[in-house]
């Protein structure tokens, strides 16, 4: 008679906390400002209010965007500041920064939302190993809020976690 194959995990009492259970689903795009600078480093800002005027906004409708500047020039806050007074009325969201600082804003949105009640004296793992582009910096929160419920805390999935966390007695 053949031993029955057990799944241990699906019948333990094992909690599993996956952030791309939570990234939110729509389209990342860059604007790099320079586009609208002379040659790239030197704000004119008569040449870049009209730039800005002329410029199709709607095709960043309910995106993600950041905004960012890809040469050395020397920009005045105000600059990126008119360019989201553009943005506002179709993306999504608009931060400063690159798109790893995009996803961190979405996280920091969604993340004290979340209720973690759940995972109150439960053993939870962090699931790594994401298909999305979660950045490293959604784990930190994450652990963060998940410390102050969890009984222990593991990174990575349940056959080869690594422990991160256990409660005090």
């Amino acid at each position: 008679m053949q031993d029955e194959i057990v799944n241990k995990v699906a019948n333990s009492v094992l909690e599993v906390f996956d952030l791309e259970d939570y990234y939110p689903n729509g389209i990342r795009t860059q604007i790099d400002i320079s586009q609208w600078l002379f040659e790239g480093f030197l704000l004119k800002e008569k040449d870049f209010r009209e730039a800005l005027k002329n410029h199709d906004w709607k095709q960043y409708e309910n995106q993600y965007v950041a905004i960012y500047c890809s040469t050395d020039a020397i920009i005045p806050a105000w600059a990126s500041i008119l360019v989201t007074v553009y943005l506002s009325p179709f993306a999504k969201k608009v931060v400063m920064g690159n798109l790893s600082d995009l996803e961190t804003a979405l996280y920091q949105e969604i993340l004290p939302t979340l209720d973690y009640s759940k995972y109150q004296d439960k053993p939870v793992i962090l699931k790594g190993c994401s298909k999305k582009p979660v950045p490293e910096s959604a784990y930190i929160m994450a652990i963060q809020k998940l410390q102050s419920f969890a009984k222990s805390i593991m990174y990575g999935e349940a056959c080869s976690a690594v422990p991160l966390f256990k409660k005090g007695k």
